[in-house]
This record gives C-alpha cells, sequence and structure tokens, in this order.
C-alpha cells in the first residue's frame, strides 16, 4: 500500500519589521518621485503623449496648478533608449526670455538649451539623447545627453508687450523621435489630491518605482534601501496599519515642519538654498516638487515665497529706487498669488492674477514701487497695482526672477517685507 504523506508547506517569514525613523526618512525621500510619477499619470490620462509636445494655450495655466502666466507654456514627455533620440527644433529667439528645461523623474534639472548655455547653436535642431546611445546624428544637429530614458521636458517663452509674437515663436517649435522607441509603461496609477499627502499606499511599488529612473545623486542608495524595506513590511497586513499610523502621525508633520528649515527666511521671505539640483539634500528636492513641480535652477530663475498669508488681510510692499524689481532680473520678474494648499491661483472678479514687468504699474514720486495685496486695493492706492486676494482663503505669494542678479543668488538680497495695512 502506497501511502503519501502531505508536507506542510513552510511558512514565509514575516517581513522585518523597520523603525518609525525609517518610515519617516523612506517617506520623504519617495516623495519627488511620487509627485512626478502622479504628474506623468495626469498628463497621459490627457493629451500627452511620447515625444510629442504639447503647447498650452495662453490663460490655461489659470485653472491648473503651479502656474507660470508670465510665459508661453510647452511640455512634452521624452522616451528615448539605445537606438533612438528625440528631436526638438527652435526657432531663434531674441529680446526675451527662453529656455528648454529638462528633468529626470526625481525633478533633477539635467539640461536647460537656451542662448546661454548654448551661444553657438542656440536655435535650430537638438537631439536629446540616453547618455551612451549610438546613433547618427548630422552634423547640424547638437546632441544633448540625458541620464535615463524617461525624462520631462517644459519651455517657457516669455509673453512680454507682445504675447502673440511669443506663441508664434512656441508654434515653430517641433518635436519627433528619431526612431520608434516603445516606452516601459508603469503598472501604477498614483493620484492623490493636490491638498494631501500620499498615504500608506504609494509604498506598493517601490521596487517598479525605484527601477524606472535612476537618482543621479550619491548617496541614495541607503534611502532606496530604507524604501524598499517599509514597502516590504507594508505588504505585512500586521505592519501595515503601523507603517500608515507613522506616515499620518510623524512622517507627514515633520516634513512640513522642517520646510521652513530648508528655506533661509529674511523680510518673511523664503528662497531655498538648492534648486534643479539638490545633491545629497533629498529633503529640499522633496519639498521643491511638491511645492513648485518643475523648479529650474537659480542661474535661470530665482524663487522668493511668502506663505500662509491670510486672504483677509491687506499687505503693501515697497521697492526702493535703487532697488526696483526689474533691477534685479536680467529678463523680467513675476508674482503670483496662490492658493495654500492646491497651488492653483486665486479666483478674483478683475481676473488678475499676477503683477509682473509688463503690468502698467504706477511708481511713486521718488521712484520707488509700492504693490499691494488684499482683498481689495487700499483706500486712495492705485489699481493697477493691486493684486486681489480672497477673504477666508489661505494663500502663498511667488516671486519669480528671470536671470537674477548675483546679490540674489547669492542671498544677500530679499524682497522688502509685506507691510500690514
Amino acid at each position: 500500500m502506497l501511502v503519501v504523506l502531505a508536507l506542510a508547506a513552510p511558512a514565509r517569514a514575516k517581513p522585518a519589521s523597520v523603525s518609525d525613523k525609517d518610515i519617516v526618512d523612506a517617506y520623504h525621500y519617495m516623495i519627488a518621485r511620487w509627485v512626478t510619477l502622479r504628474q506623468e499619470g495626469s498628463d497621459f490620462r490627457g493629451n500627452f503623449r511620447w515625444n510629442q509636445i504639447f503647447h498650452r494655450d495662453l490663460g490655461s495655466d489659470v485653472v491648473r496648478p503651479y502656474p507660470y502666466l508670465e510665459a508661453a507654456y510647452s511640455e512634452a514627455w521624452l522616451y528615448t533608449d539605445e537606438t533612438s533620440c528625440t528631436e526638438i527644433s527652435l526657432p531663434t529667439i531674441t529680446g526675451r526670455y527662453a529656455t528648454v528645461q529638462v528633468m529626470n523623474l526625481w525633478g533633477e534639472v539635467v539640461a536647460n538649451i537656451n542662448d546661454r548655455t548654448y551661444p553657438k547653436h542656440a536655435s535650430g535642431r537638438f537631439a536629446l539623447c540616453t547618455k551612451g546611445t549610438q546613433t547618427y546624428l548630422p552634423p547640424e544637429v547638437q546632441r544633448v545627453d540625458l541620464p535615463g530614458r524617461k525624462s520631462r521636458l517644459v519651455m517657457r517663452i516669455e509673453l512680454g508687450a507682445d504675447p502673440a509674437e511669443a506663441v508664434a515663436l512656441q508654434n515653430q517649435v517641433g518635436m519627433k523621435a528619431t526612431g520608434n522607441p516603445i516606452a516601459e509603461e508603469l503598472p501604477i496609477v498614483l493620484d492623490f489630491p493636490y491638498d494631501r499627502m500620499p498615504a500608506v499606499d504609494a509604498f506598493d511599488h517601490t521596487e517598479e518605482i525605484l527601477g524606472s529612473d535612476p537618482d543621479i545623486n550619491r548617496g541614495m542608495s541607503s534611502l532606496q534601501k530604507k524604501a524598499r524595506a517599509v514597502a516590504k513590511a507594508a505588504a505585512d497586513p500586521a505592519q501595515r496599519a503601523r507603517i500608515d499610523d507613522v506616515i499620518h502621525k510623524q512622517a507627514i508633520p515633520a516634513f512640513f515642519a522642517e520646510r521652513p528649515k530648508l528655506r533661509p527666511v529674511q523680510n518673511g521671505w523664503f528662497h531655498p538654498q538648492s534648486l534643479g539640483n539638490y545633491g545629497s539634500d533629498y529633503l529640499t528636492r522633496s519639498v521643491a516638487v511638491l511645492t513648485g513641480l518643475w523648479p529650474n535652477v537659480p542661474s535661470e530663475v530665482m524663487y522668493f515665497r511668502a506663505v500662509g498669508l491670510d486672504g483677509n488681510k491687506t499687505f503693501t510692499q515697497t521697492w526702493p529706487k535703487s532697488a526696483l524689481p526689474a533691477q534685479k532680473a536680467l529678463f523680467f520678474w513675476a508674482v503670483t498669488a496662490v492658493k495654500a494648499k492646491e497651488h492653483k491661483v486665486l479666483a478674483n472678479p478683475i481676473n488678475r492674477y499676477q503683477l509682473q514687468k509688463h503690468s502698467s504699474l504706477k511708481y511713486n514720486p521718488d521712484g520707488s514701487l509700492t504693490v499691494a495685496y488684499g482683498p481689495g486695493a487700499p483706500a486712495g492706492f492705485p489699481e493697477s497695482n493691486w493684486l486681489p486676494t480672497v477673504a477666508g482663503q489661505k494663500y502663498d505669494l511667488m516671486w519669480r526672477f528671470y536671470g537674477p542678479t548675483k546679490d540674489l543668488i547669492d542671498g544677500k538680497f530679499y524682497p522688502p517685507p509685506l507691510v500690514p495695512k
């Protein structure tokens, strides 16, 4: 008689528990990648396709987070491989600011194409290629190497005094793949609201996310190890609830508590120490990507932000004759008010969402410039110098200086303080 013994399958070892600190560190590290992944999904659910440039209509940023109302704005997602580059053709642009900014999927700026970075080839054909790609390019094509296969491209052309000309230049820009690359799609949908931070489920595809794009900064292997450990532990139902609890009670509060510490503050304005390229400072990178998505490097544009302002109050800001905004930017400047959490402009009856170089501003008799922010223009104040806010709505102010002066880049000059009326 044959007796068959049914052997019990060996019990799987439960994932090792992770410390609260490792959860917090991993969460802070992954935020930047989660935000860009959310944006990728949102874009491809819309009109985006790989290696096709998308020119946004003027005014479309009024309803979108992270608005850039001062420029004609174009975007693309690039996919390149060992046999194919992405070619972009640019018209000659003179007398106005313009740049083609390329980022990796961690929000690191890996290229800027303009007459400052390529003074001998500021227009014409450029080929964006994965580093190491062996492919023939005609001699008139300028090659630009990228660290990974997937990249995000943003082009900004200053509207200036003639927005129609900026749009005409924008529409002359073309893009195509030199071959037939097939993008590797991630089987992940990460879609958390703009006013809410991600929860434990954001760790569920950590291995695929980390493998989708290299982090070009050194010293990140220990943080990636922590992220993998948290993801493995989160797969255990017995540990998942605890990890989610640590995220909401420790990681998220700590993240927002650290934000002001990462940015030197003067006159009430935060000035990021590093933008665009972050080195080992992954926390600043996560803050920058979450609050600004695609910030550029300081040599191109400098950002100053005042946060959590009360929309019920009125503030004035006076720039002295010796340090006017136009004197702090080689190209132009702009100030925008956005909702503190959603990063969208504040709806207002006169549809004014920004003041900038080409606004019809009135200067004081001594040559200084005073601007006001509030739910109504102060009595006797020139309406042209007023940027409306919304009563009951917390908001942030963002100053941008394109082609900033050295004292802005060095942190020696800050915008004047906001004075309550």
